[in-house]
């Protein structure tokens, strides 16, 4: 992790017009098709939700956007990317955990299941302080659309919400909501990212 220039990248423009603004975030809300998450985490008995954080990682890490990042009133920049998930710790509250992204499935699920139940057990946050972390929270008992306004003025990160899958006939949805810090990404990076987290679903092979 490093201080860059903002005028030497090419969220210059952004970063003038964003970084003081009262409410920098904008809030997504997209409807994914998540049959194939369904069908690949029953089949191999991956957890549904270390599935999902991988395609997020996977949808980031190919849009150079997500390695910068506004920190105080600086832009940062990261050569790594971590996802981070919501862990219910041994006394029923609530712990974070980050788990760096790799491309390889089978080390990120080995990551993800050894790191949760660390930070279960220990009740203590795992943070990665040197990657640029993608916050998620999955509330998977309940059925919501998604959250807007979680902008705290010190958490800039990008940070995705979901509940409870919905089973149709033909396919299983699950809409989330993705929140982004203007200085970081446009429109149409997040609208890309979007995108990219459905062809990563579509595409997963286990």
């Amino acid at each position: 992790m490093r201080e860059i220039n903002p005028k030497e990248t090419t969220r210059a423009y952004a970063f003038e017009l964003w970084m003081k603004a009262p409410m920098p975030m904008v809030t997504f809300f997209k409807t994914l098709d998540v049959s194939r998450l369904v069908k690949i985490s029953k089949k191999s008995g991956m957890k549904f939700n270390m599935l999902m954080c991988w395609c997020i990682g996977k949808a980031a890490s190919g849009i150079k956007e997500f390695y910068m990042l506004p920190v105080g009133d600086k832009l940062m920049q990261y050569d790594a990317i971590a996802v981070n998930t919501i862990v219910m710790n041994k006394d029923n509250e609530v712990s974070s955990c980050d788990v760096p992204f790799s491309d390889d499935l089978l080390l990120f699920n080995e990551d993800y299941l050894k790191l949760t139940t660390e930070v279960a057990q220990s009740c203590e946050n795992h943070d990665l302080t040197e990657s640029m972390v993608i916050g998620t929270s999955a509330l998977a008992q309940y059925e919501i659309d998604g959250a807007v306004g979680m902008y705290s003025g010190i958490f800039n990160n990008p940070f995705m919400i979901w509940g409870k899958y919905r089973k149709g006939f033909f396919r299983t949805t699950l809409t989330v909501s993705f929140q982004f810090h203007h200085t970081q990404m446009d429109g149409a990076h997040a609208a890309k990212f979007l995108d990219r987290l459905q062809q990563e679903i579509n595409k997963l092979l286990v």
